[in-house]
């Protein structure tokens, strides 16, 4: 018995551009197989157990020759795994998936095409050039910039791109430019014809330089524009001016590294992507679950007997409704029990679970919840507060001191990650990251026990740092960190709206 495989195409760049078919795929590949051009971000969706084979085909360097990846391939269907081949754009414009397929049938191995957008589409498209136009252009074609110079015969018909396609989209054609431009100049083209080149187009590195046939080859070089990129060939070009879109981003081309463990970090990714900024997750934390959770269990034992429930965090929810479940239980049972909430994201999962805050205060510190119980007698009655292991002592503190009896259970922590350090330092001493994100004190102290300490003032002098509210900002502040940023609203997107007001200040 063999398994099956799927040639996957993962899109441009841009992780959102994935077909359906092609996530799915993914989730429940036992073994992917990815190259160079497939955004990382696309494993997010694989499946614990599943086995991750980086072939790394680039240009001038490939970790696995062609033959070497296909004959992979075969080995691992062979397992009987369902086998992911995901590769940049689409397997079949330019990416050798119909030779792949070929190694397939040869080897009698079932398998699946998962078309992908490619680059030669969708990177003019965050360029703001439409390929098409009817006002420019009824030709499109595609062509291979990676034709050996020196074959005996081109497949390209070189007078007819020249003098009967309207727009030309060349891939992989960046170190043989002047060798495309040359011949189109040569086959007829004019010279003032635009021209532009796209590189990692649909990503935020993407950089697009244009021209002319007869001064494109000098602004490349000028500006050390390097592969991969897409070249484009025609009039249509000229609409760039006027429908640019992608490039204008108010983050575009800032790298942020988001600090916050990465199971909560999709929406802080997600909002800074979405203007512009490139996101390194780099998280310093990790939340688990309680060493002991008998405490919770006995006090969702007894959870009748508790006047209040108070939650400081969508983490304490998550914790305390799998154990409530854990022990045959449901919302119901906190009928006659009042709840509270610090912060808009925790009452909204609160409420996923059927039960509304009845206490929602204010602002988002522990502080605003003490205010908002002043207007409660609260004088005898039982408060439950699921916390974290490190959590800040004023709540429990200050309800005890207006007569309250507090249960405080532990309910999870943080755990330091260092995963990537390496690279993260490598980041900072390149002088390639502009703001740093943390959403806590204990990403922050995390974060600084990573770095030596004879380098920090050196590796943090350039770089902003960007807090989620005063608590992680002092925090960041006694441990030398130039807080330049502090959300107003202490949550996540109040921390993305402070980081926009930022740049567009800067």
């Amino acid at each position: 018995m063999n398994g099956k495989v799927y040639l996957v195409g993962a899109g441009p760049g841009d992780p959102g551009l994935i077909t359906i078919k092609g996530k799915e795929c993914i989730a429940a590949a036992d073994v992917i197989i990815y190259d160079h051009l497939a955004s990382p971000r696309l494993l997010d969706h694989a499946k614990k157990t599943a086995k991750i084979l980086y072939v790394g085909k680039k240009e001038g360097h490939h970790i696995l020759a062609q033959e070497k990846i296909n004959a992979l391939i075969v080995e691992e269907a062979k397992k009987e795994n369902i086998v992911v081949r995901l590769k940049g754009g689409d397997p079949f414009i330019f990416g050798r998936g119909g030779e792949e397929a070929e190694v397939l049938v040869e080897a009698g191995i079932p398998f699946e095409i998962v078309s992908g957008v490619s680059s030669a589409i969708a990177a003019p498209a965050y360029a703001g050039i439409p390929l098409t136009h009817r006002k420019f252009t009824a030709t499109l074609a595609f062509v291979t910039g990676h034709e050996t110079p020196d074959k005996e015969k081109s497949n390209i018909n070189w007078d007819a791109l020249a003098k009967g396609i309207g727009t030309i989209v060349f891939l992989m054609g960046v170190k043989n430019l002047p060798r495309i431009v040359k011949k189109l100049i040569d086959h007829g083209k004019p010279q003032e014809t635009p021209v532009a080149l796209v590189r990692w187009g649909t990503t935020a590195n993407q950089i697009t330089v244009t021209g002319t046939l007869n001064t494109i080859v000098g602004k490349v070089n000028t500006v050390g524009l390097k592969p991969p990129a897409v070249i484009v060939v025609g009039d249509v070009i000229t609409l760039r001016d006027s429908i640019k879109w992608f490039e204008n981003r108010p983050l575009m081309g800032k790298k942020i590294v988001v600090t916050r463990a990465r199971e909560q970090a999709s929406d802080l990714v997600r909002s800074l992507s979405e203007h512009g900024a490139d996101c390194l997750e780099y998280p310093m934390i990790k939340i688990v679950p309680s060493d002991d959770f008998s405490p919770l269990d006995r006090a969702i034992e007894n959870i009748a007997s508790y006047n209040y429930l108070v939650f400081t965090s969508v983490n304490g929810i998550d914790f305390f409704f799998e154990r409530l479940f854990e022990k045959g239980k449901d919302a119901r049972c906190l009928g006659n029990v009042r709840t509270a909430t610090v912060g808009s994201a925790t009452s909204e999962r609160l409420k996923s679970f059927g039960v509304n805050s009845d206490i929602i205060p204010e602002s988002y510190r522990a502080e605003s919840v003490i205010e908002a119980f002043r207007k409660e007698r609260i004088d005898g009655k039982t408060i439950l507060l699921p916390k974290a292991r490190d959590a800040r002592p004023v709540l429990p503190v200050e309800l005890t001191r207006m007569g309250a009896k507090v249960d405080e259970v532990i309910a999870y922590y943080a755990s330091p990650v260092s995963d990537n350090a390496y690279e993260l330092l490598e980041n900072l001493e390149n002088r390639s990251i502009d703001l740093i994100t943390f959403t806590s004190s204990s990403t922050v102290k995390n974060f600084k026990s990573l770095l030596p300490k004879e380098k920090f003032e050196e590796l943090t002098k350039d770089v902003a740092i960007a807090s989620i509210g005063p608590v992680t900002t002092d925090t960041a502040k006694k441990l030398g960190f130039n807080v330049k940023i502090t959300a107003e609203e202490y949550t996540v997107p109040g921390l993305c709206e402070a980081i926009l007001n930022f740049f567009n200040k800067n």
